[in-house]
């Protein structure tokens, strides 16, 4: 049987969140006893929570919301990558463009170890360039273990505009400890929301033949 990683956060009470965004909750609001057979929750959370797939809407007043977005680009083959350097920025000559040529679907980890238990505001962005080389390699999907493309103080969006000038789709949030570089079989479908910007997905890598 193919190996999995589960790339995806738990989504709990104290999962950090981008500052100022919704905090997640559970809360259950009907209790197995006497008079109720089943337990059922009611939850409160952002879009962005966890491990998410980004809509085109979260950036482009145009775009469709993740409800209306296709799925296959968020099952198939997929390449996971390591970038190199220590800049703010991920750039063109931080990545293996060997190991990317030709791949439609890419994963970037930037971080050593995921960030679970505290909010990162120091965290790698892409390059819009680097996007754009992604871009034209045949890349139609990046993920990356960072809460975004674009750095937190960031108000231009340059890399959120790479990615709709060239139809790309986005991942944030993946945890991607553990895993090794190399090709996989990527599933991360988001939920279906309507009028939704971004959904959380329950991403998994699945070990190729």
């Amino acid at each position: 049987m193919a190996k999995l990683w589960d790339i995806s956060q738990t989504l709990r009470p104290d999962l950090p969140v981008w500052p100022g965004d919704t905090a997640f909750s559970c809360e259950t609001v009907w209790t197995i006893g006497p008079d109720c057979p089943v337990k059922v929750s009611r939850l409160t959370l952002s879009t962005h929570s966890g491990a998410h797939a980004d809509a085109p809407s979260h950036y482009d007043p145009a775009g469709v919301d993740i409800a209306g977005a296709g799925l296959d680009v968020y099952v198939g083959t997929c390449v996971l990558v390591t970038a190199s350097g220590t800049g703010p920025h991920v750039r063109p000559d931080d990545l293996d463009w060997s190991a990317i040529e030709g791949e439609t679907r890419v994963l970037i980890r930037t971080c050593k170890t995921f960030p679970h238990d505290a909010w990162d505001s120091d965290f790698r962005a892409l390059h819009a360039d680097t996007i754009d080389r992604l871009a034209a390699c045949g890349c139609r999907l990046i993920g990356v273990d960072a809460a975004s493309l674009d750095p937190e103080t960031s108000k231009s969006m340059d890399a959120h505009h790479a990615v709709r000038r060239h139809d790309m789709r986005i991942l944030e949030g993946l945890v991607l400890d553990g895993v090794p570089d190399g090709p996989y079989e990527l599933i991360a479908l988001p939920l279906k929301i309507a009028g939704a910007d971004a959904a959380p997905v329950r991403a998994v890598l699945r070990e190729l033949p």
